[in-house]
């Protein structure tokens, strides 16, 4: 059993293209072995910013590959097919036999059992895997014609201690890696991965990513458990790192006191996400002005540390200024500003949006029962932070820096609540917004984008949404439903579309409510599935879909859902598919129409007016119920109907000879069923035996 083993150095890759080519590259090679059945005993692959390695432990030597019959063409095909065949397989028509089987007789021909080099299969691909890899991006660099990642400088490549030849363009194999990145003229020959796994633990090198982030993760929490602090969860950034470094080495660093009065967020983004550094908190959440740095080498003599303090201190320093100055200016002033900056060709600028926006939010403000007042001055000040200095330093904190300037200076705390949460939510996983003003500024400006974008025609397509507008629907959609509200969401479009035209605006769609109708259920579809409603349910429950009662169509669903498999729900949906079927095979066999009008003056019998009775009870239970209503209550009342209409199926004649009495009990019977639709299209809910 024999060792392949394989290191590719080059310059610093990326993090997610490091990743993609550590599990990437290893999967091609093994889909090489297991088509010519080379079996390992174990395999896995490696990487630091500069090495991708993959090894193959207790590998076949060789394989024995054994003969078989492979089929040509039919005797009957034209002699073009078999030339063809001949030559595809380099073979001489002495080497064919004919044989019958099912569909016919063909030319068949035996291959020769032959042994297979594990060696020279690796000789012949690993040019082609390596030049075929499917990057995200990759780069050519001089003269080569090699799309990589970023520039390869080598290619270790040894099987059974002994060197795979091959070359690549400008690079050829060898035995030989480079030392140090720096020093590119350092190298040293490994014949095995052992002995070059022994020699970089020794200097220090940690080739397994996953002990590197293992030893990072236990140095932080001792630094932490010394001081008492904590760090926010950041798998991401923990992952990060720990591909950024293969020498990891903790740094407790610090800043600044007087930086603290900056907004968190600021503090938070600088450190986290632009230096890659991991902030401190105190046990009740509060940041600290200390974080961890982790460096790439021991900082004997404390210049890393220094360097990355320095880092920080200039980037807040700025941050300070920034900040003190945008405070300072007036924000309601600065809303005049807005009409400098564009929103989106044929839709305006920022100025034009927030007018909509406080027209939109003044309607949803009635809905919601909440001051006018507040909700016009939210909107008219909500992207003013847009031309603060502040976020055109740190764009990433729009909103929430509006939120920040709009408290310093003295707005009331629904004002500044929903200045700062008017994107939210950002992401599937996003938390929505819960406040009132909160909740009518981030629906108008999601209403308002949605309404914009697709009265220009910038549509999704099937593959791509520029503009995120697949987000900006699901938002509304949440943030309706989790907030269990039924705001007028067809009409508050319908609104939109007039105040663009008001402005003066023009759009080349014709079909825009339609449309947004239409893309608005194809969210709210993919919401339910997302919340696992069972597919039947979502198609009767979106059916005919009114925009306006989202929330009370989704409690619905998943009230029904949460019975359709047990007892309750099999009675619900036998009552009414029973009830249903019997309607449908005999309507047809009457000489009028049904007129939805059943007279309990010509019943003959108890059972008639038993379902009549129970009918009626549900229709008036149906006809109050709101948002607030108790839908596995309903769903109870729904199921408790079962011994009325199978007492009456049981035994009442629905096909009487008279046809007054055959219409009227068919008339009760279809009241029936037109009443269970009051909750859900049973018609499209699947029956336990179908």
């Amino acid at each position: 059993m024999s060792e392949f083993f394989l290191e590719l150095f080059s310059e610093e890759i990326p993090v997610s293209l490091q990743i993609n080519l550590r599990k990437g590259l290893l999967e091609e090679i093994n889909k090489i072995f297991e088509d010519k059945s080379i079996k390992s005993r174990k395999n896995f692959s490696l990487s630091t910013p500069n090495r991708l390695i993959i090894v193959f432990q207790g590998l076949d030597k060789e394989v024995e590959i054994q003969s078989e019959e492979i089929k040509g063409p039919s005797t009957s095909s034209a002699p073009q097919a078999l030339e063809g065949f001949l030559k595809s397989k380099n073979i001489n028509k002495n080497n064919l036999f004919k044989k019958k089987i099912d569909k016919g007789e063909f030319y068949f021909f035996k291959t020769k059992k032959k042994k297979l080099k594990t060696l020279d299969l690796l000789s012949e691909n690993l040019p082609k895997i390596i030049t075929n890899f499917k990057w995200k991006k990759s780069m050519k660099w001089g003269n080569y014609d090699l799309d990589w990642g970023r520039p390869l400088k080598s290619i270790l490549c040894v099987f059974d201690k002994k060197v795979v030849n091959f070359e690549l363009n400008h690079l050829k194999s060898s035995n030989l890696t480079c030392l140090d990145k720096d020093f590119e003229e350092k190298k040293k020959t490994f014949n095995d991965y052992n002995s070059y796994q022994k020699y970089f633990s020794k200097i220090g090198i940690i080739l397994d990513q996953e002990k590197r982030k293992d030893l990072i993760k236990k140095n932080i929490e001792k630094v932490l458990k010394k001081k008492n602090l904590k760090i926010q969860n950041n798998e991401k950034l923990l992952e990060e790192v720990t591909n950024l470094i293969d020498h990891p080495y903790i740094l407790e660093c610090s800043f600044d006191k007087k930086f603290l009065s900056i907004p968190v967020e600021i503090l938070i983004l600088t450190m986290q996400s632009h230096q890659k550094y991991f902030p401190l908190f105190t046990k009740k959440d509060e940041i600290t002005n200390e974080f961890i740095v982790i460096a790439n080498r021991k900082d004997d003599q404390g210049l890393i540390k220094i360097g990355n303090e320095r880092v920080v201190e200039a980037r807040l320093n700025d941050a300070e200024f920034f900040w003190n100055k945008d405070k300072s200016q007036n924000l309601v002033k600065k809303v005049s500003g807005l009409k400098s900056m564009n929103f989106f060709k044929g839709l305006g600028n920022y100025f034009d949006k927030v007018q909509r926006m406080r027209k939109l939010g003044a309607s949803i403000s009635d809905e919601l029962l909440i001051s006018k007042e507040k909700v016009e001055l939210s909107a008219s000040i909500c992207k003013t932070d847009l031309i603060s200095e502040i976020v055109g330093e740190f764009p990433e904190l729009q909103g929430i820096m509006g939120g920040h300037l709009s408290h310093a200076q003295g707005f009331d705390k629904e004002i500044v609540d929903a200045v700062k949460e008017q994107y939210l939510p950002i992401g599937s996983s996003s938390v929505v917004p819960k406040k009132p003003f909160s909740i009518t500024l981030s629906l108008a400006d999601k209403i308002d984008t949605l309404t914009g974008f697709y009265g220009i025609n910038e549509i999704p397509s099937s593959s791509k949404d520029p503009y995120a507008l697949r987000r900006v629907a699901l938002g509304i959609i949440r943030i309706i439903i989790e907030n269990k509200k039924n705001i007028k969401v067809h009409d508050l479009f319908s609104y939109s579309q007039n105040i663009f035209l008001d402005q003066g605006f023009k759009f080349s769609n014709d079909t825009l409510i339609k449309d947004i109708t239409i893309f608005l259920k194809d969210r709210f579809k993919y919401y339910l599935k997302e919340k696992n409603i069972r597919y039947d349910i979502i198609e009767a429950a979106t059916k005919i879909l009114d925009l306006n009662k989202i929330s009370l169509v989704y409690e619905k669903a998943k009230s029904l859902n949460k019975i359709i498999n047990k007892k309750i729900g099999e009675d619900i949906v036998s009552s009414y598919k029973r009830a249903l079927n019997i309607l449908n095979s005999e309507i047809k066999n009457i000489n009028e129409d049904l007129s939805n009008t059943t007279d309990p003056g010509i019943f003959k019998n108890d059972f008639e007016k038993a379902l009549y009775k129970k009918t009626n009870e549900l229709r008036q239970f149906f006809s109050g119920i709101t948002l607030n209503q108790n839908f596995d209550e309903s769903l109870v009342l729904l199921a408790a109907a079962k011994n009325e209409v199978f007492a009456f199926l049981d035994n009442v004649k629905v096909n009487d000879d008279s046809e007054v009495i055959k219409k009227n009990r068919l008339e009760l019977l279809n009241y029936f069923c037109k009443t269970y639709e009051n909750f859900i299209d049973f018609q499209l809910i699947r029956d336990i035996n179908e």
